[in-house]
């Protein structure tokens, strides 16, 4: 962030990778107003966060904010200038905009060279993961993996090392030291791996344009604006890129969880966000606009 400023802006962070000590020496600089943009996730919402005289309040990644904290950030900003960014609003959100409750901009032109990510549906198929992997690996790029339950990340890597031996493959979830996932993913950058196994950690804010395919195992347990997310993750540069989404028969599946995955599946163009959300809010229902529901 502090490149983006260069005129002479106090910029600071806090993350759970700070001890609490410089975590509070942080909080004590704002309070005081020595920092001028703070960076930081919901923890920024907490009792003890004071703040000289806060102008504007920047929401990254909306659709991470749920209800409750949303109430919060009411309080903070009577008077403060919001500008909420996602690629997936919330249904709630979605229809406030709708009402005209809120200036809504859609962003449709997508950054040069991007073409859309080809997104296939298909079941758990050894041979299918095995053949996406190596066509990947064998044109340069890498692989995510996505499989959403901490216990059985580590089976699951042994499974795809023993579908592709020569590869070299590393799991990821939110529950690792920091120090350890923040290795983990740095040395995934730095092209020491081919596959990633991970949880939805990798959702929001990773961008390693060499990861070009994305398979996501138990898709129908994810929601719409999480599966729109994770496809993002790849087609970040100029290659084609490709999705996954790993999931039971169409047949067996509730209505709503069979209605996400066609809708996934269909709106694959880039820009086509707006569309998905339109269709989670379709799905979902927009809630009550003044209470919690």
């Amino acid at each position: 962030y502090t490149t983006l400023f260069r005129s002479p802006v106090t910029v600071d962070y806090i993350n759970r990778f700070k001890s609490s000590k410089e975590k509070k020496e942080t909080l004590q600089k704002l309070a005081e107003g020595k920092v001028d943009i703070i960076v930081g996730t919901h923890g920024l919402l907490a009792k003890d966060t004071k703040f000289k005289d806060l102008g504007i309040m920047i929401i990254d990644e909306e659709q991470k904010f749920g209800v409750a904290h949303k109430e919060k950030l009411k309080l903070l900003k009577t008077n403060v200038d919001s500008l909420t960014l996602t690629a997936t609003p919330i249904p709630r959100t979605l229809h406030f905009s709708l009402m005209g409750a809120r200036d809504l901009s859609v962003i449709n032109t997508p950054p040069p060279n991007r073409q859309p990510v080809h997104t296939e549906l298909a079941m758990f198929n050894d041979e299918l993961i095995r053949d996406a992997i190596y066509y990947e690996t064998e044109r340069g790029g890498q692989v995510f993996f996505i499989h959403n339950r901490v216990q059985g990340l580590s089976e699951m890597a042994g499974i795809i090392q023993s579908q592709c031996p020569d590869l070299s493959i590393s799991f990821a979830h939110g529950q690792m030291e920091g120090d350890q996932l923040e290795d983990t993913i740095l040395d995934f950058m730095d092209k020491k791996y081919d596959v990633l196994v991970c949880t939805n950690i990798v959702e929001s804010g990773v961008d390693i344009p060499n990861v070009n395919t994305i398979i996501v195992n138990n898709a129908h347990q994810f929601g719409l604006s999480d599966l729109h997310q994770l496809r993002g993750r790849v087609g970040r540069s100029n290659k084609k890129a490709f999705c996954y989404l790993l999931a039971p028969p169409l047949t067996s599946l509730t209505p709503e969880a069979k209605r996400r995955l066609q809708a996934i599946e269909n709106f694959s163009d880039l820009g086509s966000g707006i569309h998905i959300a339109m269709q989670d809010l379709d799905i979902r229902g927009a809630g009550n606009m003044l209470g919690a529901e």
